[in-house]
């Protein structure tokens, strides 16, 4: 097996151009990954020494792609932290700013304004917590918005529990376009892109946050996502280091929080909203997931979790309320059998529900209709 070691006597072949100081010994590996016969590296430079640095990520790639036992590398540049600082250093203090991700230099240019070529609107789909239904919501989100006639992709940029390839299912690797460009995979006229189509699933991601945000604007950038009208991105769950610079660091157009109506999980979707608004990005609404169950045999509904705790919540922000996804068997089912409900049964009453929170999306982002009027459809057992 290869060793982290090994990759390190590799890269100090590899030359600094300004210094010829090797990279082992310049401070600017973030970190060294190996997952079996797979080796992830990250370089730390300032965002100014990205096309000098290039040739020095290339030259990287290139020995760590020559020690016997290594399948693939991956090399990315990083501007998360200061070059220079060791990968041992003690972890920077968080930022005061609220719009300044912690470890980031408070005079980076912010690259929010960069956006993505072809896509026209970026949206990312969030919570504050993890198990609330949040990757379920996003899939059949981007199912719905291309059921309403948009040109959809979506991005898994959950690094550490990516769920996309199953939903969607999905196997195989993305083929390269050019150079360094992926081909997104696509199924049900959605493109997709995961990491999780690059290794293993049973493969553990032991990253630290510069290598996860590295991956994630590699994986929004170096992809061939043609022209969307849509880019629904994934978020990983939580409000942490990660979730904070995806916000700042992607082209956000607006955010829905996913919650279910328990006041525990009400208090993460309140960080979540908190989180979006610090870094302006808009929230285009709260959507309550596994709301109520309809027993299939009686037709009673149950309020496992609560009832309207997500409406309410949404009432006290000033946010939409998007509307309510009942818990549903087959739902989960085909969730897990990767045939999305909102593409496989279309006219389900579930279905119609995700088409009018898509509705209601689209609405937001274009500033057409009124969002408001028409209320949800109701879940029916006959």
């Amino acid at each position: 097996m290869v060793t982290r070691e090994e990759v390190a006597r590799a890269l100090e072949k590899v030359l600094l151009p300004a210094s010829g100081q090797s990279l082992t010994a310049s401070g600017r590996l973030s970190d060294i990954v190996v997952a079996g016969d797979k080796v992830m590296v990250a370089i730390a430079i300032d965002p100014t020494e990205a096309p000098a640095m290039e040739p020095v990520r290339a030259a990287a790639q290139s020995a760590i792609g020559g020690i016997p036992g290594v399948a693939q590398a991956l090399v990315s540049l990083t501007a998360d932290r200061p070059p220079g600082a060791a990968a041992t250093a003690a972890r920077p203090a968080p930022s005061t700013q609220p719009h300044v991700a912690p470890g980031r230099p408070t005079n980076a240019p912010s690259p929010k304004a960069a956006t993505i070529p072809g896509v026209k609107h970026v949206i990312a789909v969030a919570s504050g917590k993890g198990g609330v239904g949040k990757s379920t919501t996003a899939c059949n989100l981007a199912l719905a918005l291309a059921a309403n006639g948009r040109k959809v992709g979506i991005l898994d940029a959950d690094i550490y529990g990516p769920s996309l390839p199953k939903l969607f299912g999905l196997s195989g690797k993305p083929r390269v376009v050019s150079g360094r460009t992926l081909a997104p995979l696509e199924n049900f006229g959605v493109k997709v892109m995961s990491i999780g189509f690059m290794v293993e699933e049973e493969t553990p991601m032991i990253w630290r946050g510069p290598m996860v945000m590295s991956a994630i604007t590699q994986m929004l950038r170096e992809v061939a996502w043609g022209e969307l009208d849509v880019l629904v991105v994934d978020m990983p769950p939580g409000t942490g280091d990660a979730q904070l610079t995806m916000a700042q660091a992607t082209p956000l157009a607006g955010a829905v929080i996913v919650s279910t109506p328990q006041d525990l999980a009400l208090i993460d979707a309140r960080r979540g909203v908190a989180m979006f608004k610090k870094t302006e990005v808009p929230i285009l609404g709260i959507v309550e997931n596994m709301s109520y169950f309809i027993a299939p045999d009686t037709g009673r509904r149950y309020d496992i979790f609560g009832h309207g705790g997500a409406r309410a919540e949404a009432e006290r922000l000033g946010v939409p309320f998007l509307g309510e996804v009942p818990l549903d068997m087959d739902l989960r089912a085909r969730s897990d059998s990767g045939r999305p409900l909102v593409a496989t049964v279309p006219d389900s009453p579930h279905a119609l529900v995700y088409r009018d929170i898509a509705r209601q999306v689209w609405a937001s982002l274009t500033g057409t209709g009124d969002v408001t009027i028409k209320p949800p459809p109701r879940i029916i057992i006959e």
